[in-house]
């Protein structure tokens, strides 16, 4: 059934649907609320079993062909949470050896992968990735007609159509995702930031002399703005309220720059520096003492 499919440019429409339930994002959190919760998307066996032989067969096609960027982790081979962090902990160890500050922003999405459209990640695929013909017709096949059931409990809601975003819980849905913002380097690099991706989290790094810090500023306002055009482009939307700014460097650094203006303004909203960022998982500090970091997995192991 799968190769027959494939070669015919069909996604069967019997593996479109899914049933979606919530669950708390934490035991702690008020069930009352619906912010705490978390939805969980369950696409059928089969359809999972037929996208891992075309996940293989995309990211074959993409390493042999070095499509997705370097720096661009998550859902990849031997591009985890760990090369991820060590990547950007390098570069900012680098930062305070040479004598210079740094910046660190982190950018987030808002519900990044539930506003994937169709029609373009399917030309991103045509013409980024080489993806045509009878593969681009079941890539077109696999995203429309698509259905969702809400469950809670034993009640059950009426099907809804999916006609947009990537499909949750499913295998191809997260490659579909970094193929669709891989260009995204190309916009990082004309800045001359250093940058690290991870699934829908934006990491941009750059480095100056302590009397540059300014153009760190400028330089990395400028390419918020271009990154805002580029997600609109894309039906992507910055988080705001996510986003955070650190300034890295050796104490005797940042104290000649502590009473300077470090904040980011980015359109209306204004991104205060703050002294610790959680980096998938990791703090770190301004200093890359790593105190803050050991403090809690050492509260967390006695605990």
């Amino acid at each position: 059934m799968c190769n027959a499919s494939l070669s015919e440019g069909v996604f069967p429409d019997a593996l479109k649907h899914a049933t979606v339930r919530p669950r708390l994002k934490k035991p702690t959190l008020n069930p009352d609320d619906l912010g705490s919760y978390r939805t969980i998307s369950n696409p059928s066996f089969i359809s999972k079993t037929v996208e891992r032989v075309v996940a293989a067969r995309f990211t074959e096609h993409a390493d042999l062909h070095r499509l997705l960027p370097c720096r661009q982790s998550a859902y990849r081979a031997n591009h985890s949470t760990e090369t991820a962090v060590i990547a950007v902990h390098d570069d900012l160890v680098r930062t305070i050896d040479a004598g210079k500050v740094g910046v660190l922003v982190l950018l987030d999405l808002s519900a990044a992968f539930d506003t994937v459209d169709h029609q373009t990640l399917l030309r991103v695929l045509s013409r980024r990735f080489g993806v045509d013909g009878s593969v681009l017709s079941w890539y077109s096949s696999y995203l429309t007609n698509r259905t969702q059931t809400f469950q809670q409990g034993q009640q059950q809601s009426d099907p809804h159509v999916v006609d947009c975003s990537v499909p949750q819980g499913s295998v191809l849905g997260p490659l579909g995702f970094i193929a669709y913002t891989e260009d995204l380097v190309c916009l990082l690099d004309r800045h001359q930031l250093g940058h690290h991706l991870y699934a829908d989290d934006i990491e941009l790094i750059d480095h100056v002399q302590i009397n540059d810090f300014k153009l760190a500023v400028d330089r990395a306002e400028h390419c918020i703005e271009e990154i805002h055009s580029w997600c609109a482009s894309r039906r992507l939307q910055l988080n705001p309220s996510k986003t955070e700014v650190i300034w890295i460097g050796s104490r005797a650094n940042l104290k000649k720059i502590e009473d300077a203006d470090l904040a980011l303004h980015v359109g209306s909203d204004v991104i205060q520096p703050v002294s610790v960022v959680r980096v998938l998982g990791v703090l770190l500090d301004q200093e890359l003492s790593m105190k803050q970091h050991v403090n809690k997995v050492a509260s967390a192991c006695f605990f």
